[in-house]
């Protein structure tokens, strides 16, 4: 690997994104312009604009640039500023220019990485890795990196999708380079709650091999957490345990799992298996049943025979008008606690669903037939 030396310290260059409207973050990036430096230098002009208008007749410019592709455990895709949709983009060099090395490989998350229609066709596409993608190396240029902001690539990459079309706008509300020594623009800011947490784990200094450390933050996160929920804030109650079950897993994966502390271990099943059942309740309260079912899903497999989980689950059925599927996770959860009134109430409620939609399903075949 190329040594940086004091003279020619790295670019830094940042993006503003938005989703849906909804300002989410600043991701900063670091170029490679010691290894690549034509293709760093063309990133770099790009977030600036300093270069004015293109062949294309469209400023040669990132800001308001969409990012119109996404595909989860891969990658997100943008800079297409000419026709928004991956078919256009222009380098600062003219339309085309070639792959300047292949030096550094796809090995880990938040690497930037030139998108190409084959050999030498490098133009203003790029994408950001989510995972490592070694199948790449020698096919596309890697010429930076995420240094901070990964949380908003995470969200990116986890935002509804056509295909590998976002279903909400992903946009690049503003751009531009930092200089050496300059304030990189991301502050925590405390968003009323009392979290300072960044969203992602992987922007955070908390060190996770630490069980004690990651323990205090998630439940410091998961306390704030109840309290939105208590408040009638389902939607940001939800947010915060999202970000809670997050670092949990972020840590299981930094934790050495064979040091047999089963005490941690059982500490960490029984926090997750709360943060997944409240984060089922809000999902319940904003109509997101699949996905609350699925967080049921998930305490199921830590807990087999949690009728609370199966209680909420067959909610979830229920608001996805599967009765029938409901009324058999209710059966099962009455007979693992007979004495459950919530679990009794539900199934008597479900029972009456089914019982009414069969007299009305008789009432119409009735009139069908007998015109």
């Amino acid at each position: 690997m190329v040594e940086i030396t004091e003279s020619e310290p790295r670019f830094k260059v940042f993006f503003d994104v938005s989703i849906g409207g909804e300002r989410i973050g600043r991701i900063i990036f670091e170029l490679y312009n010691d290894i690549v430096p034509k293709t760093a230098e063309n990133f770099r002009s790009l977030c600036v604009g300093d270069k004015g208008v293109g062949k294309s007749g469209k400023p040669l410019h990132y800001k308001g640039c969409k990012f119109h592709r996404i595909i989860k455990d891969f990658m997100i895709q943008g800079g297409d500023f000419t026709n928004g949709n991956g078919t256009g983009g222009e380098s600062i060099y003219g339309e085309k220019f070639e792959d300047e090395n292949f030096q550094m490989k796809h090995e880990t998350p938040g690497l930037l990485s030139m998108a190409n229609a084959g050999p030498g066709t490098n133009g203003s596409q790029f994408f950001i890795t989510t995972v490592p993608t070694a199948h790449l190396d020698g096919k596309h240029v890697v010429f930076g990196k995420v240094l901070k902001g990964m949380g908003v690539v995470r969200e990116l990459e986890n935002v509804p999708k056509s295909g590998e079309n976002p279903s909400k706008e992903c946009l690049i509300d503003d751009c531009g380079q930092i200089a050496e020594g300059e304030d990189d623009g991301i502050m925590m800011v405390d968003d009323g709650t009392g979290d300072l947490l960044p969203d992602s784990p992987e922007d955070s200094d908390i060190d996770f091999k630490q069980h004690s450390m990651v323990k205090e933050a998630v439940e410091k996160v998961k306390a704030i957490g109840n309290d939105l929920f208590k408040k009638g804030e389902a939607k940001k109650a939800l947010r915060k345990y999202g970000k809670a079950i997050r670092y949990l897993s972020h840590a299981d994966s930094a934790l050495d799992s064979d040091d047999g502390n089963s005490d941690e271990d059982a500490e960490v099943k029984k926090i997750l298996i709360s943060l997944y059942l409240n984060s089922a309740a809000c999902k319940l309260k904003v109509d997101q049943n699949q996905s609350a079912f699925k967080d049921c899903q998930e305490v199921l497999s830590l807990d087999k025979g949690n009728v609370k989980a199966m209680y909420r689950q067959a909610q979830a059925s229920s608001g996805m008008k599967d009765y029938e599927n409901a009324k058999k996770t209710l059966t099962e959860a009455q007979q693992l606690d007979p004495e459950n009134k919530a679990v009794t109430g539900e199934l008597n409620r479900v029972k009456k669903l089914i019982a009414d939609k069969k007299q009305k399903d008789k009432q119409m075949y009735a009139k069908m037939f007998g015109q």
